[in-house]
């Protein structure tokens, strides 16, 4: 189908950007990556009178560090995400997770914080900047504000961005030398995760001192496994223990029936992917 008609702008810097989603209204759209925003359009799902296009804004895109926070573009692609040195010296959660995303094309043309603020809850990123207790820096008219990411995803498809607000940046703890999995389960090759599972852990001499675990697909918005991350601490990584912990990843979770399965199975989906995840990651 042919999209219905709308006015196109296409800023050069975040300034320009902010005012033209302000002078546009609510009515307006994004377009960072297009990767899921486009087959909307074209089914007429959305109707946007405006559309926003990001991709000339430079200082959208790149990867660099500041003091103890790894800062990734919103305009950054996913294919860049994965090939840069600084994600996988200080955040290889976010290199595994990108790994996983569709396709070699998607992943040319997507962006990281387009995928982010979609908040499709199947989507392969938010749960590991969860897991990483990221910062989502936010631009609008007011100026910026930094969102924590556990305040950032608020329900199916809707975050903590406003209707005059654009997702600029997101900082991520470094996370040096600590080691990640992301497990990721679905029906058919490069579709939308079913059930997946981002760990990420630093050992020290066969112990585990801190562990980060966040589920996708198992509420309407990614899940800390609270539970899991607390009988990691402090614990010898071995397949016992993990195997003990694994068996708590779905406790209070609320995931939703659907075609592809039903609400036990998704749970059971959690604690085998958490088990699998953890082991990868810790080696054991």
């Amino acid at each position: 189908m042919i999209p219905a008609p709308f006015e196109y702008v296409a800023p050069s810097s975040v300034d320009e950007a902010v005012q033209a989603l302000a002078a546009a209204g609510e009515d307006a759209k994004v377009l960072a990556g297009g990767q899921s925003l486009l087959p909307v359009l074209r089914m007429r799902l959305a109707a946007p009178t405006t559309l926003i296009d990001l991709r000339k804004v430079a200082e959208l895109r790149g990867v660099r560090e500041e003091g103890g926070d790894l800062v990734i573009g919103a305009m950054t692609t996913h294919y860049d995400v994965q090939r840069d040195a600084l994600v996988a010296e200080h955040a290889a959660l976010i290199k595994a997770a990108t790994d996983t995303v569709a396709d070699p094309q998607v992943r040319h043309r997507g962006t990281f914080g387009g995928a982010i603020a979609h908040a499709d809850p199947a989507g392969d990123l938010a749960a590991p900047v969860l897991a990483m207790d990221a910062s989502l820096v936010l631009a609008g008219p007011n100026g910026r504000r930094t969102v924590a990411a556990a305040e950032f995803f608020q329900d199916f498809f809707t975050t903590a961005l406003a209707p005059d607000e654009l997702l600029v940046e997101v900082r991520l703890p470094k996370h040096t030398g600590w080691r990640a999995h992301y497990e990721k389960f679905t029906r058919v090759a490069q579709a939308w995760s079913m059930v997946a599972v981002a760990a990420t852990v630093r050992t020290e001499g066969g112990v585990i001192e801190e562990a980060r675990v966040a589920l996708t697909n198992m509420g309407s918005t990614p899940v800390r496994a609270t539970g899991v991350e607390q009988a990691l601490v402090g614990a010898s990584a071995n397949a016992d223990v993990i195997r003990a912990a694994a068996a708590l990843a779905a406790d209070g979770t609320n995931p939703a029936a659907d075609g592809n399965s039903d609400v036990e199975y998704r749970q059971h989906l959690a604690r085998v992917l958490t088990g699998r995840a953890l082991t990868a990651a810790v080696g054991a």
